[in-house]
């Protein structure tokens, strides 16, 4: 490997089917993914130490880093981490705002939507009902969504059959159902720039 054009992106584990779709389809050789835990959403404050770590470990391996987490939660310090390293990340507050476009997804202004993602609709109960405990008990539900008024499915992918998965999980919180097709929104562009 000859380090000067190669690439590590640190990426959320959320995020790896998409950029090796991305990578295959693009032929971004040059491009070497390390994804860490997807789970680490549910505790952002662990993000920014995680990537500070992988970035001390595999600096000198590569020509350049790119972090592939928007803010996700960090309050800004994920941001503040990669300034402090010289490394660049890919701008937004979350992925799904990255998703959707970011321009996009701020002038929606959807505070009140509750968003899933190939990824989410995949993983729905491992990474979402059974840590908030709605499996044990699903009087929770109201706490936790009873503020919301749909479900937002981004799809990155036209697959029928995640689509239906996506609407039982609607169904499943109680919330209207909407479907838009995203593809790979920002993901792809900010990759592409590597």
């Amino acid at each position: 490997m000859n380090k000067t054009d190669q690439i590590l992106l640190i990426a959320c584990g959320a995020l790896a089917r998409e950029i090796l779709a991305l990578k295959a389809a693009n032929g971004w050789d040059h491009l070497h993914l390390h994804c860490l835990p997807a789970n680490l959403h549910h505790y952002p404050d662990k993000i920014t130490p995680a990537v500070e770590k992988m970035v001390a470990e595999r600096r000198d391996e590569f020509a350049d880093i790119f972090v592939v987490y928007a803010d996700c939660g960090t309050g800004g310090m994920l941001q503040a981490a990669c300034d402090r390293m010289g490394i660049r990340m890919i701008e937004g507050p979350h992925c799904y705002s990255f998703f959707e476009g970011n321009d996009t997804f701020a002038a929606l202004d959807e505070m009140t939507a509750f968003y899933l993602t190939d990824f989410s609709v995949r993983q729905f109960d491992a990474f979402i009902w059974k840590p908030l405990g709605l499996d044990r008990h699903p009087e929770l539900r109201d706490m936790y969504f009873g503020n919301y008024e749909k479900l937002v499915y981004q799809a990155q992918l036209d697959d029928p059959a995640l689509t239906k998965k996506a609407k039982a999980c609607a169904d499943k919180l109680r919330l209207p159902f909407e479907r838009r097709l995203t593809g790979y929104g920002d993901l792809s562009k900010a990759i592409s720039n590597n």
